[in-house]
């Protein structure tokens, strides 16, 4: 439908209409007269649609409150009146993206699907959920998702219904045998969370730069202030921000712009809006202030340098940052002018910056990033693992290497490297998300603070073109002194570890709270916690289910289209070729065998991947090497991965990949860099090496902390996976030992490092074994080829690399965090379960039904999940998780709910649909080639995926229970990891071998 300026249609007036090449489509602004609501609608040819819905939401004190409300109206709403529609919708529709998100000053909702009746019913439900929600009815919603008192020692009591029960509970609490806990999903997230000090200490700079406005505070919520928010302040805030007048909507896509201007406009915003003036004169009229939103403003510049945050953690977790306020998000040019110089002197380790900073000794590793999507969007420069009393030589060290930059002149050759590698990701377009959702965030970075900056933030073609231009004149020089030599708007955080106890603050808050109760107060928690646990486990009315919109399996349709690709043997080495159109891209994967490396070498094949690309040639320096990969790729990367065949465990394709992708004016530079760096990368300076040895330390021990289902999954898996016994050994827990050791005995082992990365790059580069894959136009394909693609070099394949069998070790890993992470798992092929497309079913409905239910709403954990691999592994995990054993407890009951599971028709059909949907989800070109070669090399068919999706098609409630027999048998051999807190670790019941991961 094409549109004009002024054009009024379904209460909406057009305001701006412009072509917008960087969608390949044009850009409209709305106004809807009635609400005061503006809309966004980006028109283009995608089949991959969205809608958003955003509030302006600036937070007044730390609790969370929007944050809480995020998660809260989600819950229900009058016209869906089930418990959790949002997981409703995981469960039942052709969902391409569905989630809500707190920013620091807005929170959005955002959906998207290739199905336009979907993408409707998906607006419909959540545009009632964030105006009409269920939380003015539902107290318990509030306590569930924020926070709420329990009874230590009333779990069985407060579990079950009965209030005879409930009062003996009390009374015993009241005669000082049992205590008060804090729970709730936020508070146990933002737990989770604030245990990163790097979190902390963006927190604390955020603060000091911006002491008299909105961004002060954590909009996630502060776990010492969560519990100050009252329920009567949490439905203001709703009250106060959830208007249409404050709203932001965007509609993306191919779809029928009519139909869904009419909807929104009947359904919503014309009567919501005179609900709200109904609500506005009432208040007028009873004398009351008008609820608005609060004010979002600038801070003067303000220069901060003593802020000091201790924080109970490993040492090594010692960081300091450095903030600069570049401008406010009108200056959209300055502002990416800022991030292409950043990333030009800090973007790697030898850019002239972040080398200065490195070579000082100052912490283990220094990083740089931009924060922008604020009104005064500002640069963190930051050390992790700070070295005691370098707070101010870091500042002073880091504006004196800025200072000889612009001294001497910035190598045009490196912002040019800048320029190039954005102009790629912004072609590639790859934002891990569908485009239009990724689009409606983009946008809200300009037009939340400006009407007329709608469109601003996605337009970057017009401001490369202007910066290009400005190279050698001077231009980013000036940006340089004007941002940080010369900034009256900056400020120095510092994290300090300390040996105290990070949850301190909680036990003397519940000591406090119990001391002022009587016995009633007791009562009225376990009647509180009673009836909290009474509606988490009603199940809900037919009559509520009946109101959720859903599609049938009639409505999935055929699947995709899947690209063709096959193997090319008339080429050097065999080559996998890819038709899949890329859009002036060319992607290339070497894969090298791995079977002639020994299982004791694997380490160093992982520090051989991370190593690479980072060192000097024989015709190149380290920094010429880095200066042109980003000049003329777009990606360039050397990494092990491990292929699994589906039906014997013992059936490895390990492969060392080399990843390199180009615009296809560069698709030589794909060939010739990556094979330089190869055969001919300079591996005696050991200097650099300890550099990103120690940056890939700082990483998995912050990402044990931060992410630690994903690292107690994989460790799990080395129990009983031949594939996961040499994963670890290749970037789990032990490759992490051996990473320390080899640290902890640098100048002894250096020499021999280097002696075997020499050899190693000399025994894994050659052709024999090889296999390329390629995805790009026929002209790009036999210019790749031309310029020489292979190594020209060959060696033995005697098969050297023999695992050692499982073992299953059950280890409790203690890591720096206040929350846990639990995963348990199993090998399907070792127990003569054979793979169908019904366990991807079942395990939706075991992720979004039970756990769901029991570990997340009941349990309070962030998120909890269930898995089923094609290549044998059957996994749970929890995460962000206040408990131990009882989330164990409800792995060990999933067979037998599975055993049971009996959905109604329109719910089974939901699951069905659901699960074939997430199978057809458009990916972009690289994840389609990559999972193609997956496949090639784990022996799978295109074949095979369509019989997949055909059994995912034809399950029934009689498939899922056929699968409780053979979870129940892998549930029963009893593997077992987790990562976490000391506290609860040591509190558990259940026997582990506890591990302190990082005091070892």
């Amino acid at each position: 439908m094409d549109l004009s300026l002024n054009d009024h249609l379904h209460g909406f007036t057009v305001h701006t209409r412009e072509p917008l090449s960087e969608i390949d489509g044009t850009a409209y602004t709305l106004h809807h007269e009635k609400s005061g609501a503006k809309l966004l609608y980006l028109q283009n040819d995608d089949a991959n649609k969205a809608f958003s819905i955003a509030f302006k939401t600036p937070p007044a004190d730390d609790t969370g409150v929007f944050h809480i409300l995020e998660h809260s109206v989600l819950c229900g709403s009058d016209k869906f009146p089930v418990k959790e529609p949002f997981v409703d919708l995981l469960k039942s529709s052709m969902q391409t993206f569905l989630n809500a998100m707190t920013f620091p000053d807005k929170t959005m909702y955002p959906v998207a699907s290739t199905n336009e009746q979907d993408l409707l019913n998906l607006t419909d439900v959540y545009l009632d959920a964030v105006l009409h929600p269920a939380i003015y009815g539902k107290r318990a919603i509030f306590e569930q998702e924020g926070w709420h008192y329990e009874l230590a020692d009333d779990v069985e009591a407060a579990e079950g219904d009965s209030v005879a029960g409930d009062a003996v509970a009390a009374t015993e609490a009241a005669d000082g045998s049992a205590r008060l806990t804090l729970n709730g999903v936020v508070y146990n997230e933002m737990k989770g969370a604030l245990s990163d000090p790097n979190s902390v200490l963006y927190d604390e700079l955020q603060a000091a730069l911006f002491p008299d406005t909105a961004y002060r505070f954590e909009s996630g919520g502060m776990p010492r202030a969560i519990p100050d928010l009252t329920y009567e302040q949490f439905l203001e805030e709703h009250a106060r921000h959830y208007r249409l007048d404050n709203s932001y909507l965007t509609l993306y896509g191919d779809l029928d712009l009519e139909r869904m201007l009419a909807f929104l406009d009947e359904r919503y915003l014309s009567p919501v809006a005179a609900e709200e003036a109904t609500r506005d004169q009432e208040r007028a009229a009873s004398s009351q202030e008008p609820l608005v939103p609060h004010e979002l403003r600038a801070q003067a510049p303000i220069v901060a340098r003593d802020a000091v945050r201790t924080m109970a953690t490993a040492p090594e977790n010692a960081c300091v940052g450095l903030g600069y306020v570049i401008g406010d998000a009108a200056q959209r040019t300055r502002i990416v002018a800022t991030e292409i110089v950043l990333d030009a002197l800090m973007g790697s380790n030898e850019a002239p910056v972040k080398r200065a900073l490195l070579d000082a000794d100052l912490a283990d590793d220094v990083q740089a990033f931009l924060a922008d999507s604020l009104l005064q969007p500002f640069v963190v420069v930051q050390l992790r693992g700070a070295k005691p009393d370098v707070a101010e030589r870091f500042r002073s060290t880091f504006e004196a290497a800025i200072r000889e930059v612009v001294a001497c002149g910035i190598d045009r050759t490196l912002v040019e490297a800048s320029l190039s590698r954005a102009e790629f990701v912004m072609r590639e377009g790859d934002f891990g998300m569908a485009d239009g959702v990724a689009l409606s965030m983009t946008a809200l970075a300009g037009w939340l603070y400006d009407d007329a900056l709608a469109t601003s933030y996605l337009h970057y073609e017009d401001d490369f073109a202007l910066l290009r231009k400005e190279l050698g004149q001077g231009y980013f020089e000036r940006l340089l002194v004007d941002v940080f030599l010369e900034s009256s708007h900056k400020a120095l955080v510092e994290i300090r570890p300390t040996d105290g106890d990070e949850e301190a603050y909680e036990a003397e808050r519940l000591a406090a709270a119990e001391a002022t109760m009587a016995p009633d107060d007791f009562a009225r928690i376990a009647d509180e916690e009673a009836a909290l646990r009474r509606l988490q486990t009603e199940p809900d009315t037919p009559e509520a289910l009946a109101t959720l919109p859903r599609l049938s399996v009639a409505d999935i349709g055929d699947a995709p289209a899947e690209p063709a690709y096959d193997l090319d043997t008339e080429t050097p080495v065999p080559c996998l070729r890819h038709d899949i159109t890329t859009h002036g891209i060319a992607y290339t994967y070497r894969y090298f065998n791995l079977e002639g490396i020994s299982f004791e070498e694997l380490p160093y094949v992982s520090v051989l991947g991370m190593v690479l690309g980072k060192l000097g040639t024989a015709s190149h320096t380290a920094a010429e090497i880095d200066t042109l990969v980003n000049g003329q790729l777009g990606n360039l990367s050397f990494f092990p991965e491990i292929h699994e065949e589906e039906n014997g465990p013992g059936e490895l394709a390990p492969k060392f990949v080399v990843s390199a992708s180009a615009l296809t004016e560069n698709v030589e530079a794909a060939c010739a860099l990556p094979l330089e760096i190869m055969l001919t990368t300079d591996f005696s300076d050991a200097g650099k090496i300890k550099d990103v040895l120690q940056q890939r330390r700082i990483g998995m021990e912050q990402g044990f902390a931060a992410a630690g289902h994903s690292a107690a999954m994989a460790r799990a898996a080395s129990y009983y996976l031949p594939a996961g016994v040499a994963r670890e050994q290749l970037g789990g827990v032990d490759f992490y030992r051996f990473l320390k050791d080899l640290l902890a005995h640098w100048d002894e082992r250096a020499d021999d490092l280097t002696a075997r990365l020499a050899d190693l790059a000399s025994r894994l580069f050659v052709d024999d074994g090889c296999t390329i894959s390629f995805t790009g136009t026929r002209e790009d394909y036999d210019r790749f080829w031309s310029a020489g693609a292979i190594t020209g070099r060959h060696a033995s394949r005697e098969r050297r690399l023999n695992l050692p069998a499982p073992v299953v070790r059950n280890e409790a890993f203690i890591v720096s965090t206040d929350v846990c992470y639990a995963a348990q798992g199993y090998d399907r092929r070792a127990l003569d379960a054979s793979y169908t497309g019904v366990w991807q079913v079942a395990a939706r409905a075991l992720s979004y039904d039970f756990l769901w239910n029991e570990v997340r709403v009941k349990g309070g954990a962030y998120g909890a999940g269930f898995g089923a691999m094609r290549t044998g592994n059957l996994r749970f995990y929890s995460y962000r998780d206040p408990h131990l054993d009882e989330t164990l407890e409800r792995f060990a009951d999933a067979s037998a709910w599975l055993a049971a599971f009996s959905p109604e028709r329109d719910a089974m059909e939901g699951y069905v649909v659901s699960t074939v949907a997430s199978l057809d989800a458009p990916t972009k070109p690289r994840m389609q080639a990559r999972r193609q070669d997956g496949d090639f090399f784990a022996g799978r068919t295109p074949e095979t995926r369509q019989q997949t999706r055909s059994e995912m098609v034809g399950a029934d409630a009689a498939a899922v229970r056929a699968l409780a027999a053979p979870l129940a048998s892998a549930i029963a051999e009893g593997a077992y990891c987790t990562f976490g807190s000391k506290d609860i670790i040591e509190a558990s019941r259940t026997r582990f071998d506890v591990i302190d991961l990082l005091g070892e």
